[in-house]
């Protein structure tokens, strides 16, 4: 017998990727603290890019398209977290621009029936020498494209 890892439940655009709320990520009222919604997404986000060979390891000048800034996040919280266990970032592309993204979010459920907190970040891609807005590689820009949320 061989075990695997699960896999995510589909959803239609973008990917659902799982994440882990542990007891120290409650506050006082056992509700998963607030501050802990972007750290949660942030992890996700670093997953679902890692899995197509973009990491960063200290090292901005080799660190490609993961050198970049966030330039703006905005979260709304709609229903609280009250226990550890495993639930799902879903990430999806808004736009994907030449220097810049703007990437959105639902904190939810593992089987992404449920909504808990959901928002968007803008990224902006940096040159590691100057800092300044640099374009997105066209390796980076194929995989987001596959993440772009249909419009309407």
């Amino acid at each position: 017998m061989t075990a695997e890892a699960p896999t995510a439940p589909t959803v239609s655009y973008g990917r659902l990727i799982p994440v882990t709320v542990h007891f120290d990520d409650l506050d006082a009222l056992g509700l998963l603290h607030n501050a802990r919604y972007p750290l949660m997404v942030e992890r996700a986000w670093t997953e679902l890019w890692s899995g197509h060979g973009v990491r960063f390891d200290g090292d901005w000048q080799a660190a490609g398209d993961a050198c970049n800034a966030v330039r703006e996040l905005r979260i709304g919280y709609e229903a609280p977290v009250t226990r550890p266990g495993t639930y799902a970032v879903h990430l999806w592309l808004e736009r994907l621009g030449n220097t810049g993204l703007t990437y959105g979010f639902r904190f939810c459920s593992a089987d992404g029936t449920q909504t808990y907190a959901r928002g968007s970040r803008v990224l902006v891609r940096l040159d590691a020498a100057t800092l300044r807005p640099a374009p997105w590689s066209e390796a980076f820009r194929a995989v987001g494209r596959e993440l772009l949320r249909p419009a309407g």
